[in-house]
């Protein structure tokens, strides 16, 4: 059976989109919601601020509450039926985020195999055919097929194949109806 691993943070979870509710609420800026989605966060901030933010990401309680991708549940449930899935995530910058990743994966899909669910440091230990991942450099360390989930940050990479949202990935790997 094809395997697929599908990372967490910007591919499941919109971790990027509660960095920029944080960014316009806890920041002056004239930037508008918008603005934080045609360039990177590291563009539009201050570097002070950019670095608050990753301090926040380093607190307890940062990654319980991210909101699921649109289209994630179904497009996964429905992968499900033909596929051999995984979630992975790197934990190991922040250390207190495994319990908090553990239980969103829980709550967001409840009924996926625990023992599908992987926390690394590095994703060139996965032996699947397929990680969609939303970090640039993993292709050099994956061995199997990599689809880029492309988020602002990572929007002029020139990976291929790449993926804007959960409805591309479905036209991929989902059998046209």
């Amino acid at each position: 059976m094809v395997r697929i691993t599908l990372d967490m943070d910007d591919v499941l979870a919109d971790t990027y989109g509660k960095l920029v509710d944080f960014a316009l609420t806890d920041f002056n800026t004239y930037h508008s919601r918008e603005d934080f989605y045609t360039k990177s966060l590291k563009e539009l901030l201050h570097p002070r601020q950019y670095k608050k933010l990753l301090t926040r990401m380093q607190q307890p309680g940062f990654f319980k509450d991210l909101a699921l991708k649109t289209d994630a549940k179904p497009v996964v449930q429905n992968l499900s039926n033909y596929y051999e899935l995984f979630i992975v995530s790197t934990a190991m910058d922040f250390p207190h985020s495994f319990s908090e990743k553990f239980t969103w994966i829980q709550t967001h899909f409840p009924t996926f195999p625990k023992k599908n669910i992987v926390f690394c440091g590095d994703k060139s230990i996965l032996t699947t055919d397929y990680l969609i991942d939303n970090q640039p450099h993993t292709p050099i360390k994956f061995t199997g097929k990599h689809i880029h989930f492309c988020t602002p940050a990572t929007r002029t990479t020139n990976t291929a194949p790449r993926v804007a949202n959960w409805a591309e990935i479905a036209d991929l790997f989902l059998p046209a109806l």
